[in-house]
């Protein structure tokens, strides 16, 4: 039977007690031990979706993370988000990636890429998503601003930089799509690549996925359990909420990883 390290002991915290116990990828109710009162979490929101519009897909932002001790109860309930969807332990939260369009970040999640020329997403917290048609996104806060996409023959920006990437933005015609923001956990997707090769998947804690050669076959981005899809179609998220990749006709966007939950004791 595990130890239990919370609180910590007279003689101080040790976190050579502390193991990785379970990997929660579905389920409504998670089992832990009776004695065990405390556990560390590591709980991971679905990555964004990409943009439906015949082109010029933005990228879906990744999934937040959330880092925290949770006290465990008669029943301990779960909510694992699919791609757009959030996670949810014991009652806390970690928000789902922002989906194209330009839809927000929130609670520390990467912003969608922008579609159809639009702006890109808000990031969470810090960042914006640029506002200038075809600029990148906002970086360096806790959730990276999507890339705005691009005008009329005129490239997408790529996501934001932050803890979970922003998506990067749809290609115009003729065009570029943006590269998915880096994350520190989770990476944003790709937008729309267009005519070009630069729409990779952004990095998570796994790589984001490579671009292919056609249009709508840009990268997913990287999540906490899995590397995002390359483009043969358009990517989907890595495990564990990276973002979806943008896509244009006749592929369509893909779809943002699941999040999940990591449970330490």
């Amino acid at each position: 039977m595990a130890i239990n390290v919370f609180p910590p002991a007279s003689g101080g915290f040790d976190q050579t007690k502390m193991l990785l116990r379970q990997t929660v990828t579905s389920g409504t109710t998670i089992s832990l031990p009776a004695d065990i009162t405390w556990v560390y979490a590591v709980i991971v929101g679905g990555g964004g979706n990409a943009g439906g519009y015949p082109q010029g897909n933005g990228g879906g932002g990744g999934g937040a993370v959330i880092q925290t001790w949770v006290k465990t109860q008669a029943t301990n309930s779960c909510v694992i988000g699919a791609g757009g969807g959030t996670t949810q332990f014991n009652g806390f939260y970690a928000w789902r990636g922002g989906d194209a369009y330009g839809q927000p970040g929130i609670g520390g999640s990467g912003g969608g890429g922008g579609s159809g020329s639009q702006a890109g997403g808000v990031g969470s917290i810090y960042w914006n998503g640029g506002g200038v048609v075809g600029t990148a996104g906002g970086g360096y806060g806790t959730g990276g601003g999507g890339g705005n996409a691009g005008p009329y023959n005129g490239a997408g920006g790529a996501g934001g930089i932050g803890l979970a990437g922003g998506g990067g933005g749809g290609s115009g015609s003729n065009s570029y799509g943006g590269a998915g923001g880096n994350g520190g956990f989770t990476g944003g997707g790709a937008g729309d690549p267009g005519t070009g090769s630069t729409a990779v998947g952004g990095k998570g804690l796994f790589p984001g996925g490579a671009c292919g050669p056609t249009f709508g076959a840009g990268g997913g981005g990287g999540g906490v359990l899995g590397a995002g899809a390359s483009g043969t179609v358009s990517g989907n998220g890595g495990a564990g909420g990276g973002g979806g990749a943008g896509g244009g006709t006749p592929i369509g966007g893909g779809t943002g990883g699941s999040g999940c939950i990591l449970i330490y004791y």
